[in-house]
């Protein structure tokens, strides 16, 4: 097992999530590249008008900032099981520090 703290786990909705990342920002880069070279760069003849390139960047980053959101949701919905294995972690590895840190189930001081 490796010597790092516990990370969180790629599910198949991450991996959906984040290939729909990737096509935002294909989207972005193409329809960038209109406003960059003047005519499609990346796709021979795509955007051809401002408003394609408009309506590509503009998309591209709609899907993108949907894609981050829903990652973000997936990664929160882990949390309890990442405190857990977080304070096992630290229970095992750093046992001087395990009677500072808080137990998975009480909340944090504030």
């Amino acid at each position: 097992m490796l010597n790092r703290p516990p990370r969180p786990r790629l599910t198949l909705r991450i991996l959906a999530y984040a290939l729909a990342d990737v096509f935002g920002l294909a989207c972005v880069s193409i329809g960038g590249s209109w406003f960059a070279a003047g005519k499609g760069a990346i796709v021979a003849g795509f955007p051809s008008t401002l408003a394609e390139a408009v309506a590509c960047t503009a998309g591209g980053v709609v899907v993108m900032v949907w894609a981050v959101a829903r990652i973000q949701r997936e990664i929160a919905r882990q949390g309890p099981e990442l405190q857990a294995r977080y304070a096992d972690y630290i229970a095992r590895h750093h046992p001087d520090q395990a009677a500072q840190a808080p137990a998975a189930d009480e909340p944090p001081n504030r």
